[in-house]
């Protein structure tokens, strides 16, 4: 790691006030396995299981020309990594804050005293995020900065920081999976007059482009009044799905009507694969329907595709978000459809002024 100079006004204070020798680190790739390792030990302590992998930690910790992440480590006299946060700035006006405190830290039940380690590093980042928040919302030119950040429905410790630094729960999440087995690779497809298929794509591998900004569309104009939304240009909704390390073109997939002069689209899925070499899952990234289509079974047929494809690829499981609160109903066709909650998540959001 490159280990950075204290200045508090840019840093949210210096790293020894941690404890003494205490420092603050910018992360390289090299640092990609240290991470991972911080990182799972916190959704072990969070969630009861890790998931995070190596792949995505470097995307976390990638430099771009735009400077859309940033990162900062704190890393204690010996060197290692005990603290990381990291922020995506995703669109304007909302600033994705993720905050990584070692479990090995000293805690207690009621985080008190307040010199205590855990407490000082999560203290820390979460100055920082504050101050990296006022930056990305004054080069967007904006008066207010969201930063949005999350914690597992079980992990106390993670909320008491996220509400001590002025951030408010506001949503609940189900993180949902489906089982994939026998007979799932011929589920009923689509009602007369509806087509699914894959987006197009060119000798050269690469999807029609005309395709990508219809799947861009419908999912902007299908999620235009849900929580928390945030109009997203084309390039950064394709940059950012595309860094993804579960990313494949493969599992683009389109809706149309055809009872119409040309086929209309009018639903899309963007999936992706998860998991490990060994053990390959399918994860539904987007599902948007067109009001005007919605009654024709679209989201549906749409399911049975994406569980059909892995049955055909022998994943193991087709995963999904829904948002517990959701006026919609999404769930009850989750719940048909044989999918069950595995852990909840919850979103936390502070609004920064930016000033002038």
């Amino acid at each position: 790691m490159i280990e950075l100079e204290q200045h508090p006004s840019a840093s949210g204070g210096h790293a020894s006030d941690v404890a003494e020798g205490w420092t603050r680190a910018q992360p390289e790739d090299q640092d990609a396995a240290e991470l991972t390792a911080l990182l799972r030990r916190h959704e072990e302590r969070g969630r009861g299981w890790s998931s995070g992998t190596e792949d995505g930690v470097l995307v976390e910790i990638s430099r771009d020309e735009a400077a859309r992440r940033r990162n900062l480590v704190l890393c204690d006299p010996a060197g290692a990594a005990r603290g990381w946060a990291t922020t995506f700035d995703r669109v304007a006006g909302r600033m994705l804050f993720t905050m990584v405190v070692d479990p090995r830290l000293d805690d207690s039940p009621d985080d008190s005293p307040d010199d205590l380690l855990a407490h000082r590093v999560a203290e820390l980042l979460l100055e920082w995020g504050e101050e990296t928040a006022t930056t990305v919302g004054a080069e967007r030119g904006l008066a207010t900065q969201q930063i949005d950040s999350g914690a597992f429905a079980a992990d106390v410790r993670q909320q008491r920081w996220l509400a001590r630094a002025g951030f408010s729960l506001v949503r609940t999440w189900w993180q949902m999976t489906r089982p994939v087995g026998p007979g799932d690779d011929g589920l009923p497809g689509p009602k007369p007059g509806v087509r699914i298929r894959l987006v197009e794509r060119a000798g050269s591998g690469m999807p029609d482009e005309d395709d990508l900004l219809a799947v861009h569309d419908i999912l902007e104009e299908a999620f235009a009044d849900h929580f928390n939304a945030h109009a997203e240009t084309f390039v950064e909704f394709l940059a950012r799905l595309r860094e993804d390390p579960g990313h494949r073109w493969d599992h683009w997939w389109l809706a149309e009507l055809l009872d119409t002069p040309e086929p209309a689209p009018v639903g899309t899925l963007v999936g992706s694969v998860t998991g490990e070499d060994t053990s390959r899952d399918s994860y539904v990234e987007y599902l948007g329907v067109l009001e005007a289509a919605r009654g024709r079974g679209v989201a549906k047929a749409l399911l049975n595709t994406i569980i059909g494809d892995a049955a055909e690829r022998g994943l193991g499981e087709v995963g999904l978000e829904v948002d517990a609160d959701s006026p919609t109903g999404a769930d009850r066709l989750y719940l048909a459809m044989g999918w069950k909650t595995k852990y909840v998540t919850q979103s936390w959001h502070r609004d920064v002024p930016v000033g002038g």
